[in-house]
C-alpha cells in the first residue's frame, strides 16, 4: 500500500493574521445569528429589550419623584448613559461566559480555539449593543429632539470600558463554568439582578450622602455610569468616581479569568457533558 505524506506550508506572520482576523469575523457572524436566524430580527429584540427598560426607568423614576433630582440636560440622554453601558456590561458578560468550552462541538474544528469563541462572543455582543445604541439614539433625535454630547468619543470610550469588563468577568465564569454549571448560573442571574441598583443607572454619584456612597462605591460599573454622565453632560463634573479604578479592577480579574480558563481547558474532559 502507497503512503502517501503531507506537510503543512508554513503561513507568513501577515497571512495567519488575516486567517485568524477571517475565521473571527464568520464565527462572530455565527455569534450574532446564534440565536435568531434572522440578523434584523435579532438586532430589534434588542432593541426592543433596551426599549423597554428605558420606558420602565422612566415610568420608575416619574412614580417616585427622582425625575426632577435627574441631571440638568435631556432626560433620554440620562437614561441611555445608565441602560446602555449597563446592558453592554450584563450582554457582553452573559455571551463571554456562555462561549463554547473546550469540549463543544465547535472545538473540534482544526481552525477553532477557545480564544476565537471568546473573541466572537465579545465582539458579538460589543455590536448589537453599539448598533441599539445608534438607533436609539438617532430615532429620538430625529423624532423628537436634537440631542447633543459634550464628549462623544469619551463616552463612547467608558462604554467599552464596561464591555471590557463584561468581557473580564465573563471569563472568570467561563472558567468555573465546566466545574459547576448551576453554581455559575446562579452567581450569573444574583450579579445582574444586584447590579440593577448597584451600578447607580437610577441617580448620580454626586447626589448621595458619604454612607449612601459607600455601598456603591465598590462597584466598578458604578464609577463608569458617573463617569459616562460627566463626558456627555456639559454641567455634571463626577466628584466621586474615577475611570482610572475600573480599568485596575478589570485588568486584575481578566489576569484571574485567563489563568481560569487556561487551568480549567487543560483538564477538562468530554465526559463532563454527560454528567
Amino acid at each position: 500500500m502507497q503512503q502517501t505524506f503531507h506537510r503543512d506550508r508554513q503561513k507568513s506572520p501577515l497571512m495567519a493574521a488575516v486567517t485568524l482576523g477571517e475565521l473571527i469575523f464568520h464565527s462572530t457572524v455565527r455569534s450574532v445569528r446564534q440565536g435568531h436566524g434572522n440578523a434584523v430580527y435579532g438586532l430589534l429584540i434588542n432593541v426592543f429589550q433596551s426599549a423597554s427598560m428605558l420606558l420602565i426607568f422612566y415610568v420608575l423614576m416619574t412614580l417616585i419623584g427622582m425625575r426632577g433630582a435627574a441631571l440638568r440636560g435631556d432626560y433620554f440622554l440620562y437614561m441611555m448613559t445608565g441602560i446602555s453601558v449597563f446592558m453592554a456590561h450584563t450582554k457582553t458578560m452573559g455571551a463571554v461566559s456562555g462561549a463554547g468550552s473546550a469540549t463543544s462541538q465547535m472545538q473540534q474544528h482544526g481552525p477553532m480555539t477557545t480564544a476565537v469563541s471568546i473573541c466572537s462572543a465579545a465582539l458579538g455582543a460589543l455590536y448589537l449593543q453599539v448598533l441599539t445604541m445608534a438607533v436609539l439614539l438617532y430615532g429620538y433625535h430625529a423624532m423628537f429632539t436634537p440631542i447633543t454630547i459634550y464628549q462623544p468619543i469619551a463616552a463612547m470610550g467608558m462604554v467599552l470600558m464596561a464591555w471590557l469588563y463584561g468581557v473580564a468577568l465573563g471569563l472568570v465564569l467561563l472558567g468555573i463554568r465546566p466545574w459547576a454549571p448551576q453554581f455559575v448560573s446562579i452567581v450569573q442571574s444574583i450579579y445582574t439582578r444586584a447590579s440593577m441598583i448597584a451600578s447607580g443607572k437610577m441617580f448620580v454619584a454626586n447626589s448621595l450622602s458619604y454612607s449612601m456612597l459607600q455601598f456603591f462605591d465598590w462597584n466598578p460599573l458604578f464609577h463608569i455610569i458617573d463617569q459616562t454622565r460627566g463626558f456627555v453632560f456639559i454641567n455634571y463634573n463626577p466628584h466621586h468616581t474615577s475611570w482610572s479604578y475600573p480599568i485596575y479592577v478589570m485588568l486584575a480579574v481578566a489576569m484571574i479569568g485567563m489563568m481560569g480558563e487556561f487551568y480549567t481547558r487543560r483538564r477538562v474532559s468530554a465526559s463532563w457533558s454527560a454528567r
